[in-house]
């Protein structure tokens, strides 16, 4: 499912979501001036291996989140960061939003490389921005379940409008079956990822979210 807007309007410009997109596609360009050899150092110097995981290497967490393998990787992944990521940081202010996308990316990558570690993987680096992007999600959901996400779902090509919790929950169920199907051993999209990113996002938001702040309003622009 391509999720292409969502019906809740926000109040203030997503100043660190857009910064965030900005971000990984500059990183991205670079990423096209290098050779493939050059690609692949980068990656490895770059990514975050599950090996770092033991040696605590932990900033090659952060920079793994900012690189994308092809063109389809990072434009999936800011489409879901852009429907998703400006609401929940108007919902949680810029500081907490940002707490939120971090800590679910490290969530993310401690899982995956836990797993892999542990059923004897391959030692290939993770990259990309999906387990910090997932805990955007979880966020979203647990903030606003009933709104309304206009999707496009292969192969029908034409629009259709789920509720924000039929969306995510179809989502999350496709991570955790792919999970269970596919071998950790195996190389390819980081399932665990998705999964260890979404459990941190669905936890933290409660802690983020400001005590003070009144109970979030639903809009229904769509209908």
């Amino acid at each position: 499912m391509i999720p292409i807007a969502d019906n809740i309007p926000t109040h203030k410009k997503p100043i660190i979501n857009t910064s965030l997109i900005i971000i990984n596609v500059i990183v991205f360009i670079y990423e096209l001036t290098l050779s493939p050899n050059e690609l692949t150092k980068f990656f490895r110097e770059y990514g975050f291996l599950p090996s770092d995981l033991l040696q605590l290497k932990v900033h090659k967490i952060f920079t793994a989140m900012f690189i994308h393998g092809n063109i389809f990787h990072i434009l999936g992944n800011m489409l879901f960061l852009y429907v998703f990521g400006d609401n929940v940081e108007d919902a949680l202010g810029r500081v907490r939003y940002l707490v939120l996308y971090f800590v679910s990316g490290i969530g993310a990558a401690v899982l995956q490389a836990g797993v892999t570690l542990l059923f004897g993987g391959v030692d290939i680096p993770m990259i990309g921005a999906s387990g910090a992007i997932s805990g955007v999600i979880a966020a979203y959901v647990k903030l606003y379940p009933h709104a309304k996400i206009i999707t496009i779902i292969p192969p029908f090509w034409f629009a259709f409008v789920l509720p924000a919790w039929f969306f995510v929950g179809y989502w999350f169920l496709i991570q955790l079956m792919f999970a269970i199907a596919i071998p950790p051993t195996v190389g390819g999209i980081a399932w665990y990822a998705h999964i260890g990113g979404f459990i941190t996002g669905w936890y933290l938001v409660d802690l983020l979210y400001p005590k003070h702040r009144p109970k979030l309003v639903h809009y229904s622009i769509l209908r």
